[in-house]
């Protein structure tokens, strides 16, 4: 793609850099910049830097919250006995926009991935295993996507709550294996958390 100025060109690449986003693409969103308001780029430009500056992690979840402990864990009517794992945000949002779950999330910011280098470490697992330890937690539901990495990141975790008092489910198959929660429809999601499974059950399924 031959660029008749650099500045485009650096911008055109920047914005490609974005995931899901090719260089058309990017030559398209660029252009369509280039002719708004100057104000209308000033104020995206100071939104993403204001997220990537300000933004806070719950201390309890690790949901993306503005304050230290974010909307979901500060409200009293949540039942903190019932903790959903998720991959990330989008899975939270997914869940919420459902309205059949009530308890708390606990974000693990990934997923068990060798190929990626993604390892047990680099996730949110220890502080999930020391809330369990706690003891008010009665039950996980593991709803991460039903992939080989997600399936390995719930066994893994299964095994280290070996010997703790809590109850393990996992969200039933109305999802297909190898889809991301965030792309299911809102029954078929609501109905796999009302629905789901022991996830003892669904290791002896696979």
């Amino acid at each position: 793609m031959e660029f008749s100025s650099k500045l485009l060109e650096n911008a055109v690449y920047e914005m490609s850099q974005l995931p899901g986003i090719g260089k058309r693409t990017a030559l398209r969103l660029v252009l369509h910049l280039l002719k708004q308001p100057a104000e209308r780029t000033e104020h995206l430009a100071d939104a993403l830097m204001k997220l990537k500056m300000e933004v806070n992690f719950c201390k309890n979840c690790h949901n993306i919250s503005d304050t230290e402990l974010c909307e979901i864990c500060a409200n009293p009517k949540r039942d903190e006995t019932l903790v959903c794992v998720v991959e990330d945000i989008r899975d939270v949002m997914a869940i919420e926009n459902t309205s059949q779950y009530n308890g708390l999330y606990h974000v693990l910011g990934g997923k068990i991935s060798p190929m990626e280098g993604v390892g047990p470490q680099d996730l949110n697992i220890v502080t999930l295993i020391n809330k369990v330890k706690e003891g008010k937690i009665k039950e996980l539901i593991f709803a991460l996507s039903s992939t080989m990495e997600g399936d390995t990141t719930n066994f893994y975790i299964y095994r280290q709550l070996e010997g703790l008092d809590v109850v393990t489910s996992t969200i039933a198959r109305g999802i297909s294996v190898g889809d991301e929660l965030e792309y299911a429809d809102e029954v078929t999601l609501g109905r796999s958390i009302l629905n789901r499974v022991p996830f003892e059950s669904s290791i002896k399924a696979n």
